[in-house]
């Protein structure tokens, strides 16, 4: 199995890219600011669009309800044969510690050697590279479910996000979003994606069932492969 392979390599060597997996490539941003669901995911786009704080902040009771971390990962897996997953922006880890809960292997990837850092530690039984979203380091099929939790809207290419995404996943891509909508918590409205866009670039990046689905205050996408 690609994922398990993978995340053997990694647990191997910390140092950068993996045995087996494609050149690395991140783009870089300021060290510790965090963005994505409540600061909790790191997209690797080199814009400064950084909303929290730092890792125990990402993990406090009110904010792990707004996720709705069960229902999230439910929808993504529902009717699918998925056995790995890759969490893109993983930040701390949160979602990539979900999946594993659920028996998933779980490969975290970020751009940010101090939120893997803390993932590393948070999720010891998941593996955790620097990646960026625009340029994955794994092969081509390498996992069952891609996990794009808000971090899409911070791609500087939203296609090539998108074709990246649907390169490495086998069974189907999950993207999590903020609504399109001004809030107090997360980013400006200017920064969200409209919902119908998503719809819009996934079917043009080639991807078949698009289903939405909307949460008590996110957005899930799922996208078959």
């Amino acid at each position: 199995m690609r994922a398990m392979r993978a995340m053997r390599a990694m647990r191997g060597d910390r140092s950068g890219v993996r045995m087996g997996f494609m050149g690395s490539h991140t783009k870089g941003h300021g060290a510790g600011g965090s963005s994505g669901a409540a600061g909790e995911s790191h997209g690797g786009t080199g814009h400064d669009k950084r909303y929290g704080g730092g890792v125990e902040k990402l993990r406090r009771a009110e904010r792990l309800e707004m996720l709705e971390l069960g229902r999230v990962v439910e929808l993504c897996l529902e009717g699918g044969a998925c056995r790995s997953v890759l969490d893109v922006g993983t930040g701390s880890g949160l979602f990539a510690e979900a999946f594993l809960r659920r028996g998933l292997a779980a490969v975290g990837c970020d751009v940010s050697e101090e939120m893997l850092e803390a993932a590393r530690r948070l999720v010891p039984g998941a593996a955790f590279v620097s990646g960026a979203m625009e340029r994955l380091p794994f092969e081509d099929g390498s996992f069952d479910l891609l996990f794009l939790g808000h971090v899409l809207h911070e791609a500087y290419d939203v296609d090539r996000a998108l074709g990246e995404a649907r390169r490495v996943a086998r069974v189907r891509v999950a993207i999590l979003e903020w609504p399109f909508r001004e809030e107090e918590m997360g980013p400006p409205l200017a920064h969200r994606l409209r919902p119908e866009r998503v719809v819009e670039r996934a079917r043009l990046a080639g991807f078949g069932a698009v289903e939405r689905h909307e949460l008590r205050q996110m957005e899930l996408f799922v996208l078959g492969a």
